[in-house]
């Protein structure tokens, strides 16, 4: 590295002599690739591709990656319980009634009337029924319940930031640029 005629460094190799001290450049050359007195001969510079690289710099860019996660959204139970109702019901029942029938003797009816003893004691005896409403329980499946899934599919739209590297060149003509 030697000073230019008039005693003056070039700028590039004055940002070697600062980097080279661990200083920072007064000519904001942040943009510059970085030199070390470390490289391999013929290294130019430093590039994320490799520790040290050739005349070429590795260009990156983030992808936004789009993907599913499986996530609980909420919970669904069937709960049973017993609840007691008052149920009526109208019911018809029957009673039967003993009537007393008296009928006066007649010519018409008098056989068989004396057909037995003439004074004796006697009982005769008829069974009255009646109908009552009864109520009884008696348990009975009506109906089966189930939790089941169904899935729908929705379109939703993921944006995301992602950083890109550019590649600029300077000091080239209009006519060289690519």
């Amino acid at each position: 590295m030697e000073p230019e005629a008039g005693g003056q460094f070039s700028e590039e190799d004055e940002f070697r002599l600062y980097e080279h001290y661990g200083m920072s450049s007064s000519y904001g050359m942040a943009s510059r690739p970085t030199y070390t007195g470390t490289d391999a001969p013929g290294t130019v510079g430093r590039d994320r591709s490799r520790p040290t690289t050739d005349d070429s710099m590795t260009r990156s860019e983030e992808r936004l990656r789009v993907g599913k996660e499986t996530r609980e959204s909420g919970r669904v139970r069937l709960r049973k319980y017993v609840v007691t109702e008052e149920e009526q019901r109208t019911v018809p029942v029957r009673k039967e009634k003993v009537l007393v029938e008296r009928e006066p003797i007649t010519e018409e009816n008098i056989d068989r009337a004396a057909s037995g003893s003439e004074i004796s004691e006697e009982e005769y005896e008829v069974v009255v029924h009646e109908e009552r409403p009864v109520a009884a329980t008696e348990t009975v499946p009506v109906e089966r319940v189930r939790l089941s899934k169904d899935a729908e599919v929705q379109e939703e739209t993921v944006a995301g930031q992602v950083r890109k590297e550019r590649i600029e060149t300077e000091g080239l003509a209009e006519d060289e640029k690519p």
